[in-house]
């Protein structure tokens, strides 16, 4: 990645790598693997004679990795979070057989929707914002996201951008929806705000 990097620059363009380490549940692990990335972008910077600016952060997809969020914050500069997985390790439901029962709990009304569409916000959301809120009580700055399926739900990007995420990922073909309703809530946000001040 940084070699790349790197090549690009020689080329003129300014690139500024993220560097994600996935399904982090400690911060002892954390911290080894950002150490060992930084060792080793020090070694590609003494072979090629030339430095880059970039950052290390990690994937939010187990459980304990958002209720120790504050810690994982101290070695991280964002955190990813990965609701495919972090629902599934949730839920306790694998997604390969999840479609053997799912369709019967929503037909029965025991989930009103399919968790890997739309966030459950009740559960899994209350993790997400579990992991935005401590991150950030360990660094104020710190970027948080979602990449996922849930990036281009209505729903589900209304949610985080309520819960203070900075960006979503989704599959191309849903971009066009995740930016209309991404735009859409920071609108109704703003008017929000104006009524507030109005009627204050």
């Amino acid at each position: 990645i940084l070699e790349a990097a790197l090549n690009l620059k020689a080329e003129g363009i300014e690139v500024k790598p993220e560097i994600m380490i996935p399904l982090t549940s400690v911060g002892n692990e954390l911290r080894f693997q950002r150490d060992f990335i930084r060792e080793t972008a020090q070694k590609v910077f003494e072979e090629k004679g030339d430095k880059i600016n970039y950052q290390i952060g990690t994937m939010i997809e187990v459980p304990r990795a958002a209720v120790v969020a504050d810690k994982l914050a101290k070695c991280a500069d964002f955190f990813s979070f990965g609701t495919n997985d972090l629902t599934q390790m949730t839920f306790g439901f694998s997604r390969d057989d999840v479609g053997k029962f799912l369709p019967v709990y929503l037909e029965k009304g025991i989930l009103i929707k399919d968790p890997f569409q739309s966030i459950d916000q009740d559960g899994v959301g209350q993790l997400v914002k579990m992991g935005v809120e401590k991150g950030r009580e360990t660094k104020g700055n710190l970027m948080t996201g979602v990449c996922g399926e849930h990036g281009g739900d209505p729903a589900s990007v209304e949610f985080f951008h309520r819960i203070g995420l900075n960006y979503v990922s989704c599959s191309p073909f849903r971009v066009p929806i995740a930016r209309l309703v991404a735009g859409q809530a920071v609108a109704r946000e703003s008017l929000h705000i104006k009524q507030e001040v109005l009627e204050g």
